[in-house]
């Protein structure tokens, strides 16, 4: 897979469409800096962005990956698993950010609790000095949980979609 001809196949493909990155990033509801990272080979679309660019550029998802138009349309068992495959990373992103909302909120209500203490002058006083001590690490315990947790994931799912992509090519 050839990242650099993949963007130039992605620029080839807008054009023929006569949109603009910004018309581009407006139907695909992404920035259009987005855009510009695919085109210039900085990053590469997700597997559902893959789905989205194949429709609307009418091409197969695997002259998207092949950067280039081919005669033979891919066969479609490869295409069904593909979808698949962006079902499945879509599942785990969309579990992935359900697990950080948690841990947020968590983390946004103990500062709360620590901050409305302090604010009325109780963070140092007996039992509420201990509630604001304890609230503020659980605060920053859940700041540094989430950061990990997502950190983790995201690398995971990054190299399951490296590894699907190699065995593609």
């Amino acid at each position: 897979m050839n990242q650099e001809k993949i963007g130039t196949f992605l620029k080839e493909l807008r054009k023929e469409k006569n949109m603009t990155q910004e018309q581009l990033s407006e139907k695909l509801n992404v920035n259009n800096r987005t855009i510009s990272r695919w085109e210039n080979a900085r990053t590469m679309p997700d597997f559902d962005m893959m789905i989205e660019l194949a429709k609307l550029f009418d091409v197969s998802i695997e002259e998207l990956l092949n950067g280039e138009r081919t005669a033979d349309m891919m066969n479609k068992q490869t295409e069904e698993t593909l979808y698949s495959i962006a079902d499945y990373t879509n599942a785990e992103k969309e579990r992935l950010l359900k697990n950080q909302h948690f841990f947020a909120w968590i983390g946004v209500i103990a500062w709360i609790i620590f901050l409305t203490l302090q604010f009325l002058g109780l963070a140092d006083q007996g039992i509420t000095e201990e509630i604001a001590s304890f609230a503020a690490g659980i605060a920053f315990a859940m700041s540094i949980i989430a950061v990990i947790y997502s950190s983790k994931h995201i690398h995971k799912i990054q190299e399951m979609q490296k590894r699907i992509l190699k065995i593609k090519h």
